[in-house]
């Protein structure tokens, strides 16, 4: 009999080969060191609290020394605290994934270690052999030309019938910009046009103006650019299957005289325009190329025009650590990616000839934009709207990816941000 064929998405659950994950006979060994590994995390939460189920049937109340989060953990052996003090977040999500450790609540537990990111130090991130290991695996996804079509077929050719169920009819995959308080009775999808307009609304645009959106997704921007503002958009994209999704949608809209969707590499795109856009985009880039994504940005963009980008950013304190080895999202979620130190990337862009302006974050928009997707992923598995062939070892790797990044945004660790990028 001929054997199954792999799951869709196994690519991904399969991508810490090469990876150190924790997996070791250390913790058959030497379990009551881990007492300390906890002191150091008890010492290192100064604000909020973990209430933590050891594998001896003890509890222990870690932090409390200030009112915050107030998270819950269940170890189930002591491995995980191993993969924790070598692998980092790679090894915490393989704790997870095997059942090691579990939570009531995941995004309260990755909040309340972002949030004591700066007193816990380094608890999080891989050490020694394993952290050389998985950087050296990290770097072997950069994203050369070659590389960068692999990584982004990695993660969006999962397919359009994959995102579709639980992203929403914008299909839009970054986040969106609410009205505050959040309500319920905003629907997602009138928040992620908000968001569309909100960056747009940065470039002036005038009938006719011709526009270039790298990174094109699934051309939600490029329908209203074209159809709202009279823009002429050409969008450039590596993934196949956004590139086709995107011309079916534009056409349906009327606007191929107005659109042009191009299977392109940002360094090979020709001629100039008036304006760029750019939305979450550049954590694929990886810090080595950011130098070529703005001068590319610059090299396109007419004297005084204006490029509106919405990036991904992580504290500039804490990302030399970040950048010194491979978190769990680079190791199965996004291969080569790498959030921004907008310091470091602004003094690039100056250097390319282009001013840094009117920078606006909006963290909790995006927690609450993750957790809206979450809810959306859970209701499409149990309502059978995903396509066959992902497993639950698949659902459990999006759950936890969902979680994660909703935890990170939660605490500030992570921020997201419209900025404007102007040609001097």
């Amino acid at each position: 009999m001929a054997s199954n064929p792999s799951s869709r998405g196994e690519h991904l659950l399969k991508a810490d080969r090469g990876f150190s994950t924790g997996s070791t006979w250390i913790s058959r060994l030497f379990a009551p060191g881990f007492h300390k590994l906890l002191d150091h995390i008890h010492r290192g939460l100064a604000a909020g609290s973990l209430e933590a189920k050891l594998p001896d049937g003890r509890t222990r109340l870690l932090g409390g020394h200030a009112p915050g989060v107030e998270a819950k953990v269940e170890l189930k052996s002591w491995r995980p605290l191993v993969r924790l003090m070598t692998s980092g977040s790679v090894g915490w999500y393989r704790g997870w994934a095997d059942g090691e450790w579990v939570s009531p609540d995941p995004p309260k537990l990755f909040e309340l270690f972002v949030i004591n990111r700066r007193t816990l130090g380094n608890v999080g991130r891989a050490k020694g052999v394993s952290r050389w290991r998985n950087l050296l695996a990290h770097s072997k996804r950069a994203n050369t030309r070659a590389n960068a079509r692999r990584n982004i077929e990695a993660h969006y050719d999962l397919g359009n019938d994959f995102y579709a169920p639980w992203l929403d009819d914008t299909m839009t995959y970054s986040s969106a910009i609410f009205a505050k308080p959040f309500s319920a009775d905003e629907a997602l999808e009138d928040a992620q046009r908000k968001k569309v307009r909100a960056l747009l609304d940065r470039l002036n645009l005038k009938p006719g103006d011709k526009l270039l959106e790298v990174g094109c997704g699934w051309g939600g921007l490029m329908e209203i650019a074209a159809k709202d503002y009279g823009a002429e958009v050409t969008g450039i994209t590596l993934s196949r299957e956004q590139k086709a999704f995107t011309e079916e949608r534009l056409a349906k809209a009327g606007l191929t005289d107005k659109t042009k969707v191009e299977l392109v590499d940002y360094r090979d795109v020709r001629g100039t325009f008036d304006a760029i856009a750019s939305v979450e985009m550049v954590e694929a880039v990886g810090q080595e190329f950011w130098p070529a994504y703005l001068q590319s940005i610059a090299a396109r963009l007419k004297r005084g025009g204006k490029a509106a980008i919405q990036l991904i950013s992580l504290d500039s304190e804490t990302f030399d650590a970040y950048a010194a080895s491979a978190d769990f999202i680079q190791t199965y979620i996004f291969p080569g990616g790498m959030l921004i130190d907008e310091q470091r990337f602004a003094a690039i862009g100056r250097e390319a000839g282009l001013a840094w302006e009117d920078r606006k974050g909006f963290n909790l928009h995006y927690a609450e934009t993750l957790r809206r997707w979450r809810d959306r992923y859970e209701s499409a598995i149990a309502e059978n709207r995903l396509p066959q062939g992902f497993d639950e070892r698949f659902h459990n790797l999006w759950r936890y990816y969902l979680m994660y990044c909703e935890g990170g945004f939660r605490a500030g660790g992570i921020d997201v941000a419209q900025v404007t990028l102007r040609r001097t």
